[in-house]
């Protein structure tokens, strides 16, 4: 099944995943304390704006952010600011919208924060942000409500090694995100 990019939250734990039929030429980098999702050397020139983008920040010690796009930085940035986690989420989704491309692509994204975790996108019909207190998925395609989903991984790098793996068809890359006693730690799978 092509799910598309996807997200998968709560409660101590994130994980997001590329998958593309599109663009395949992508992998993940850390860049500047955040993780960055990029075209490989070999890709194709573009000007498409969703190609490129943060899909894992965090603020401090107190919170992390995963996205499939542009909308993280915003997210991050009203965290900074003191926003709830719910709120930051909400407000830049709503924001920034769907992706207007022909497929009018959800943006999805996660925040995990010291207690918490929250989970939500924006497509053309609706806006759903939810507090999660087990796994949940939400897919650009096909899963795009918030579900409950069966995943386990105690460390960043398990959380982007299983992301990457689960039966889902066109994975590209995927990064992990984990909550420890010492703030939060990422992690990527390039599948190389």
């Amino acid at each position: 099944m092509y799910v598309g990019r996807f997200v998968v939250v709560g409660p101590k734990v994130a994980a997001y995943r590329v998958s593309s039929r599109s663009f395949p030429n992508r992998k993940i980098i850390e860049r500047d304390g955040a993780l960055t999702v990029a075209p490989t050397e070999d890709a194709p020139e573009t000007d498409n704006p969703y190609i490129s983008y943060n899909c894992a920040r965090t603020v401090g010690d107190e919170s992390a952010v995963v996205g499939n796009g542009s909308h993280v930085d915003p997210i991050t940035e009203k965290l900074e600011l003191g926003y709830p986690a719910r709120d930051a989420l909400a407000e830049s989704l709503l924001a920034l919208d769907y992706e207007k491309d022909d497929y009018d692509t959800p943006r999805i994204a996660g925040v995990l924060t010291d207690d918490s975790a929250f989970v939500g996108t924006v497509r053309s019909d609706a806006l759903l942000v939810r507090e999660v207190t087990e796994p949940t998925l939400v897919a650009t395609y096909e899963r795009n409500g918030p579900e409950a989903f069966d995943f386990a991984a105690d460390s960043a790098a398990e959380a982007a090694s299983r992301s990457y793996d689960l039966d889902f068809e066109h994975a590209v890359c995927a990064a992990g995100v984990t909550r420890t006693d010492a703030g939060f730690e990422f992690a990527v799978e390039n599948g190389v």
